[in-house]
């Protein structure tokens, strides 16, 4: 008896090709993305200057007692708003001043001052890392800054 023959199938050319474009754009797409993720958008004060830079400029003093934060800007470029970070034994946490206390809305500018309770938010930490917070102009308008951690004041309780 002779063998049967057998017929095998596969992927017409077509869809061969339709799928390897398909691939290749979604490839392009990662990529697209993955590179626009590390670009990061201008932000500047005044004029020119890179945000960045003008974080080193920032000056201020920030004192804790009886569960009252005091901060006292005492440099020339405004402090727009504050991060507290907050540091336990085995845990930190980070908390916009604003949302915890009354900060002002247009922040504190050189000379001003701020006085809060944050008592109840503390908890049992040690230390307390105030970092300052600019906003500056970038190409989509007005964006808020964080300042680097090392740029903020460190009060320990």
């Amino acid at each position: 008896m002779p063998k049967p023959i057998k017929k095998n199938k596969g992927v017409s050319p077509v869809i061969a090709t339709v799928l390897l474009i398909a691939m290749v754009v979604v490839i392009a797409l990662i990529i697209f993305l993955w590179f626009r993720s590390m670009l990061e958008d201008k932000i500047t004060k005044f004029g020119d200057t890179n945000i960045k830079l003008i974080c080193e400029e920032v000056s201020f003093d920030a004192s804790y007692s009886s569960g009252i934060l005091s901060i006292v800007n005492t440099g020339n470029i405004p402090i727009y708003k504050i991060k507290i970070k907050i540091i336990s034994v085995g845990s930190h946490e980070t908390k916009d001043l604003s949302e915890i206390s009354d900060w002002p809305n247009t922040g504190i500018n050189q000379g001003g001052t701020f006085s809060g309770s944050i008592s109840g938010e503390i908890g049992s930490a040690n230390k307390l890392i105030v970092i300052p917070v600019l906003i500056g102009e970038s190409d989509k308008g007005q964006k808020s800054y964080v300042c680097n951690e090392r740029h903020g004041y460190d009060i320990l309780i």
